[in-house]
């Protein structure tokens, strides 16, 4: 595990110093923060509309699996929109700027679903509870009536 972590994490890499060195009044990461912004706001916003939510769920799935070629595409061309070379060849960049906000999205989609399902079927085991419930009063009524008919015309029976 040590290997596989090395071959990720260059030994000398520190978070935090490369979280200041990042110049974040760029136009394009000022835009890619609001983009972030924007689908956490949709993705809450739209909590109760299922069919949605799949499609958007599908779509920042498809972003992050299309992050390494955004990330070579950006390689390539970043003197166009960007002041600094961010871009490496392993994609840290576009992992912690792009593709980790992304996929906790996904992952408070997911955890919202969890929640919904699990509510929906406390209301149907409190619906089949309930129809239960009426179905045994019913039929103890039933009962009740039947025997209090029974009676009834045993005692006409025996008066006749």
């Amino acid at each position: 595990m040590g290997e596989a972590q090395e071959l990720l994490i260059p030994p000398d890499f520190n978070f935090w110093t490369f979280i200041q060195n990042v110049e974040w009044g760029d136009p394009w990461l000022v835009g890619l923060i609001t983009f972030h912004i924007i689908v956490t706001l949709t993705a809450v916003l739209t909590r109760n509309h299922n069919n949605f939510q799949v499609i958007l769920f599908l779509l920042l799935l498809l972003l992050v699996y299309f992050s390494e070629n955004l990330n070579e595409m950006a390689a390539t061309n970043w003197r166009i929109f960007s002041r600094q070379q961010y871009f490496d060849g392993k994609g840290m960049f576009v992992s912690l700027v792009f593709s980790v906000p992304i996929l906790l999205n996904c992952m408070v989609m997911v955890a919202t679903w969890l929640y919904q399902s699990s509510q929906l079927m406390i209301q149907l085991k409190k619906a089949q509870l309930r129809e239960k419930s009426r179905q045994l009063q019913s039929n103890k009524a039933t009962k009740d009536s039947e025997e209090m008919h029974g009676s009834s015309r045993s005692s006409k029976q025996k008066a006749q």
